[in-house]
């Protein structure tokens, strides 16, 4: 059976530009997040070899979430600007690649993550989610996995329910009891 990699490119970005620091070019323009992006992009296509892959974005503009409930995500600090600069060098490099990438307004990559793993998984296809995003962890099954490249690690089933001690099915249930820190959902008193 074949494998469709879906790389959360929001995440990646994010996790170079805080993990390589203090980088620019001759020009004074920032370079860190385009490095670490480049090394773990390039890495993953070529230590993985997907038979199909493709590349999701967090919108810019704000997530419907916030219509919802006003506070999702409120304590997070805004993108900082020398890592919005660098945003374009990393898209023209997927481009490049010739990678299909989508990105929609008002939606997190979360989201069209899971519908593409819902169209994908009908059509007897392998899924990869390249991504550290425990939300996600929602989606895998037998034929879904979430893979985090920094630390190379595959969750399955089995890894989820050891980790959280509920099946993939539960984590959105899970979330809203405990809460999602990283996300500013406070869950419900007293548990």
């Amino acid at each position: 059976m074949k494998t469709l990699y879906i790389i959360d490119g929001s995440g990646f970005i994010y996790r170079s530009y805080y993990a390589i620091h203090s980088l620019m070019n001759s020009k004074r323009l920032p370079t860190n997040a385009v490095l670490g992006f480049a090394n773990i992009f390039i890495k993953t296509l070529a230590e993985k070899k997907p038979d199909y892959c493709a590349i999701v974005w967090d919108s810019p503009e704000p997530s419907f979430r916030k219509e919802i409930y006003s506070e999702y995500k409120a304590h997070r600090p805004k993108m900082p600007e020398d890592l919005i600069v660098q945003i374009p060098y990393i898209k023209k490099l997927v481009n490049a690649f010739n990678i299909y990438s989508i990105e929609r307004p008002s939606f997190e990559a979360d989201d069209i993550i899971a519908t593409m793993v819902n169209k994908f998984v009908d059509h007897q296809i392998n899924v990869v989610i390249a991504s550290s995003d425990k939300d996600l962890m929602s989606l895998v099954s037998d034929r879904v996995t979430l893979w985090d490249p920094m630390k190379d690690k595959m969750m399955t089933e089995i890894e989820v329910l050891e980790k959280f001690l509920v099946r993939p099915q539960q984590i959105h249930g899970w979330l809203s009891l405990t809460g999602d820190a990283s996300d500013n959902i406070p869950g419900v008193t007293g548990i």
